[in-house]
């Protein structure tokens, strides 16, 4: 006997939740608030595995399936975000390091990302490895990605994403010179604050001498374990200290998260409804609420 499903009944449960998490994935949702103008954030931590990559694939995946339109645009030689968004990057395949070594410009290289209407990539190929040292003898090295940005026609794009490689030489610099944002994912684990210091004083440097605009506008939380104390202690230490700064939403330790990039998917839709893809399409949603009134900066 089926029973009939009544409102009541198909309320707020975890089956319910990830049922129309699916089905937003597959068809879109609500379109959310978009920026009056196109909203440039480098994301960066010298950290690896604290959750770079992962964060700019699933927040411009949930953004694109709601109504904005995104562009990725990896810098990190291991071209992990091309290939979470299964974008060709192989060796050849044009891409960042034709843009910044060769200046081509940055519309020959930006891909479409199958399976989504407003989602866009620019891979990074094995090629970038070599770029640290190719980029050191030219003239404004570390303005090379801002030049490319500047000739970009971005009056259709409202999110440019920039993933940036587990370091702070001179593709990272890069990143920091050509955007206004600065979103930092901090795992809540004891070594993430240790990290955070230099990165901070990067950014510092950059501002006080290649770009003036930069601050941090946004933190996320990351790998987020609610069995231990010391993930709560660390967020808390980074809220205390960074206040509106730091976004509401945490993104737990999912194992899907960590599968969808085999798939060549985000996980908002390799598993839309689990854990990890509920929290970045909060973290997305929250982000998209703060078009109108930007946090103060840090």
């Amino acid at each position: 006997m089926v029973l009939p499903v009544t409102p009541a009944a198909s309320a707020d449960t975890p089956i319910a939740r990830a049922a129309q998490a699916a089905v937003v994935a597959r068809s879109g949702g609500d379109a959310w608030p978009r920026p009056s103008s196109c909203r440039v954030l480098t994301i960066a931590n010298q950290k690896g595995g604290v959750g770079k990559t992962t964060t700019a694939v699933n927040l411009a995946a949930a953004l694109a399936m709601h109504g904005s339109r995104v562009l990725v645009v990896d810098l990190d030689p291991q071209g992990n975000a091309s290939t979470a968004l299964d974008v060709d990057h192989r060796s050849g395949v044009p891409s960042v390091y034709d843009v910044l070594v060769e200046e081509r410009p940055l519309s020959a290289v930006i891909r479409p990302v199958e399976g989504f209407t407003h989602l866009y990539c620019a891979p990074a190929s094995i090629d970038l490895a070599g770029a640290e040292i190719e980029l050191v003898p030219m003239v404004a090295r570390e303005s090379r990605l801002a030049r490319s940005l500047a000739g970009y026609d971005a009056s259709n794009i409202d999110y440019i994403f920039i993933d940036c490689p587990p370091s702070l030489g001179l593709l990272t610099v890069n990143a920091l010179v050509a955007a206004p944002e600065v979103l930092i994912p901090i795992q809540c684990e004891y070594y993430a604050l240790e990290g955070l210091e230099q990165l901070l004083r990067t950014i510092d440097l950059v501002r006080s001498h290649l770009n003036p605009g930069l601050s941090v506008t946004t933190i996320l939380l990351t790998m987020y374990d609610s069995r231990t104390r010391l993930a709560s202690q660390v967020a808390d230490e980074v809220r205390d200290h960074f206040g509106s700064v730091v976004l509401r939403s945490v993104i737990p330790r999912s194992v899907r998260v960590s599968e969808a990039p085999s798939y060549g998917q985000p996980v908002m839709t390799y598993d839309a409804g689990s854990s990890g893809a509920l929290a970045y399409l909060a973290a997305a949603k929250e982000l998209a609420g703060r078009n109108a009134q930007m946090p103060a900066s840090t």
